[in-house]
């Protein structure tokens, strides 16, 4: 997982998950862009960071399955926090 964080005045935390293709199908795209979601809600937005945060997945998020996404989002939660 690639994370960018940026600063913005508005007060409160904003997500944007990138999902690249990588020659996957829409359902597979969809799927983990759920997942991440799902993740951040629940890892990344109760830190009250008030800034822009940017993650984009990388080739081998597809093959992840859910609780080692969980590692991932909640090691990237960590460093923001």
């Amino acid at each position: 997982m690639d994370v960018k964080r940026l600063e913005t005045p508005l007060g409160h935390p904003r997500v944007a998950i990138v999902v690249p293709k990588f020659g996957h199908t829409a359902v597979k795209r969809n799927k983990l862009k759920r997942r991440l979601r799902e993740l951040t809600r629940q890892h990344v937005l109760p830190l009250a960071y008030s800034g822009d945060v940017l993650l984009r997945a990388r080739r081998d998020a597809y093959d992840a399955d859910f609780s080692r996404l969980r590692e991932e989002i909640t090691r990237v939660a960590e460093q923001l926090g």
